[in-house]
């Protein structure tokens, strides 16, 4: 059942450009995470955090001392990126890195106590940014709303990666042709 209750209509965001009206729900779903990133973004602040560094956090709360090369495979980031990530929060006192005792060519990456001290903060805020998120769905709409968030994540997996300039190449057709 839809909601009666509408998005506040802002010029220009709640519809895709004529660019991208092959794509209405890529569009939508672009904007839905620019939304949640910026919401999250201010939530964490408050914490001294920047987007994304809560979710690095929350991974090694649960399976402890990680590669750091691994969190940057993970998190589908570049070394660079993970390395200024990880110094940030190494600075803020939330992580420390530590070679590898088996390989000390390899640096791990493991939460300190100061981010244990986090962890219910964090959970909240987490669960603020949920009820955010949800709204008014009710538990029902909740459900069929993740059951397509994970359908869709899971057609994106599957897709072949040939890109439009391979299929050009090779003499596939392609949805521009």
């Amino acid at each position: 059942m839809p909601s009666s209750k509408e998005p506040t209509e802002i010029p220009g965001v709640n519809r895709e450009p004529g660019a991208a009206a092959g794509g209405p729900v890529s569009h939508a779903i672009f904007r839905l995470a620019r939304t949640h990133r910026a919401v999250a973004g201010q939530l964490f602040r408050e914490l001294g955090l920047r987007p994304g560094q809560e979710l690095l956090l929350m991974h090694l709360w649960e399976y402890g001392p990680q590669r750091q090369a691994d969190l940057a495979e993970l998190f589908d980031t570049d070394s660079a990126s993970m390395t200024r990530t990880v110094q940030r929060l190494e600075r803020a006192g939330f992580v420390r890195r530590r070679p590898s005792p088996h390989d000390g060519r390899v640096t791990l990456v493991e939460p300190t106590a100061a981010s244990q001290g986090l962890r219910i903060r964090i959970e909240s805020l987490w669960a603020e940014l949920e009820r955010r998120t949800v709204g008014d769905l009710d538990p029902d709409e909740r459900a069929a709303a993740l059951d397509i968030l994970r359908r869709l994540e899971h057609n994106l997996l599957d897709a072949p990666t040939t890109t439009v300039a391979q299929q050009r190449q090779t003499g596939g057709s392609s949805p521009a042709t």
